[in-house]
């Protein structure tokens, strides 16, 4: 057993690797946004085009079209400005 006291685990320092003074947490969360309004993005034009061929015809489709991608767009708007847009 060694005499030395005990120091709690930190991880090697890199004298090139500096993320925490190059890339903040704010800018992540931003960027993880980002990447989540994609997925959203792909995700409702593929259900707007599958809704609009495969509805028959449905006169409620794009009123609620509409009202889907106002709303979205909004709550987006709010989440990466911090402000709404009305």
């Amino acid at each position: 057993m060694s005499d030395k006291p005990l120091h709690p685990f930190s991880l090697p320092e890199l004298a090139f690797v500096h993320l925490s003074a190059t890339i903040s947490p704010g800018t992540l969360v931003v960027w993880l946004l980002y990447a989540v309004f994609a997925f959203w993005a792909l995700y409702t034009l593929v259900a707007i085009y599958h809704w609009l061929k495969y509805s028959h015809a449905s006169w409620i489709a794009f009123p609620a079209i509409a009202v889907h991608l106002f709303v979205s767009l909004a709550l987006m708007a709010y989440a990466l400005s911090g402000t709404i847009i009305l």
